[in-house]
């Protein structure tokens, strides 16, 4: 069972990236997968989430209007398009599994079951 995130890097403000998030050795049909990020010195912070039969999306304030989360359960990944990044944004990105749907009012502190590596993005000038 595993979790790979991948498509970090280094961007510059107002550049864009895609990270991906492939699962293996689970059917990715059956949960809702979390983007997370954790700057040095922070706290981990949920950023955006997509729930597993509705496809409920849900983020976090800061990235409303510049992230876009996606699933293509046939690739079994689970995409975040980043647009407009800023120095803010900064950090380490994870992307975690939980069973069954993820809910706007809890998702961010939910149980995952499953955790990715992380990948690493760096926005600078």
């Amino acid at each position: 069972v595993q979790l790979q995130a991948s498509g970090g890097g280094l961007v510059q403000p107002g550049g864009s990236l895609r990270l991906s998030c492939v699962a293996s050795g689970f059917v990715l049909d059956y949960y809702g997968v979390g983007w997370f990020r954790q700057a040095p010195g922070k706290e981990r912070e949920g950023v955006s989430c997509i729930s597993s039969s509705d496809r409920s999306t849900y983020y976090t304030d800061s990235v409303k209007g510049r992230f876009t989360i996606s699933r293509d359960n046939a690739k079994r990944t689970v995409y975040l398009q980043m647009n407009s990044l800023k120095p803010e944004d900064t950090a380490v990105y994870y992307c975690a599994a939980r069973w069954g749907n993820l809910y706007g009012s809890s998702w961010q502190t939910v149980h995952y079951d499953y955790w990715g590596q992380g990948t690493q993005v760096t926005v600078s000038s």
